[in-house]
């Protein structure tokens, strides 16, 4: 079944650590974005991790190969469990990420393992066509490209809209992690997303991972929310899956 990884979308080490306890011990896997990681740095994780959660450590990094590449050891550090690199930085730069975080695991400074974000879930047709500066007529086929590249460079998986998951589990195969932010409850806002589903779509799309944000975290009783993510993963895993593709 997919795992839920909630977002500590919050400014402060002491705002995240409140929201932590709200959520209570249903929140065990837990993503530290930009944000958070920018005022608080590496201390913030280290306070979640001696608390006993899994850390999804989102700063998607972008820069030439030597510089990611010893990103990745100092993040390895950490312990962190998923890190994102953007694929955009090219198939060099995202080998030379894997090979760092390979070396790490070796060595056994950590289970890291890195994905590489495709195209944002707030960006559109029109808006990465703007981007690429060219016409783009689908985003899936825009992620599924950069998917194939980001895994024939040694990535662990990928970062994608839900939209995109079957057809990422199809052209990857059935090892390739799937990490899928936008999730939503049913009648719940959007706000800067574009590329949405709910967390039962998700899941039947071949999703592992599951990023909530504020469909949980801005909800008035967000523990409650959780428990209303959880119990539509459950009901969507007591159907029939999908059979994965073995190749």
């Amino acid at each position: 079944m997919a795992e839920i990884i909630v977002a500590l979308d919050r400014p402060t080490s002491d705002e995240a650590l409140a929201l932590v306890d709200e959520l209570g011990p249903g929140a065990s896997f837990l993503k530290v974005g930009l944000e958070l990681f920018t005022r608080e740095g590496p201390a913030v994780v280290r306070a979640l991790r001696n608390r006993g959660h899994r850390i999804f450590l989102d700063l998607k990094l972008h820069d030439i190969p030597h510089t990611v590449a010893r990103a990745v050891r100092s993040m390895a550090s950490l312990r962190v469990e998923l890190l994102t690199v953007h694929t955009a930085g090219g198939g060099v730069m995202m080998e030379a990420a894997a090979e760092a975080a390979a070396e790490a695991r070796g060595a056994q400074e950590g289970p890291m393992r890195v994905v590489g974000v495709t195209v944002l879930t707030s960006l559109d047709a029109e808006a990465v066509a703007g981007v690429w500066g060219r016409p783009v007529d689908s985003v899936r086929d825009e992620v599924v490209r950069l998917a194939r590249l980001a895994r024939a460079s040694g990535l662990d998986g990928v970062v994608s809209s839900a939209h995109e998951a079957a057809s990422l589990r199809s052209a990857l195969g059935p090892d390739a992690l799937l990490v899928t932010p936008g999730i939503r409850l049913a009648g719940d806002t959007h706000g800067d997303q574009k590329r949405v589903v709910t967390p039962g779509e998700a899941a039947a799309a071949g999703a592992d991972y599951l990023v909530i944000g504020r469909t949980v975290t801005a909800a008035p009783e967000p523990a409650r929310a959780l428990e209303r993510v959880r119990a539509e993963l459950d009901s969507a895993s007591n159907e029939s899956p999908p059979e994965r593709p073995t190749s």
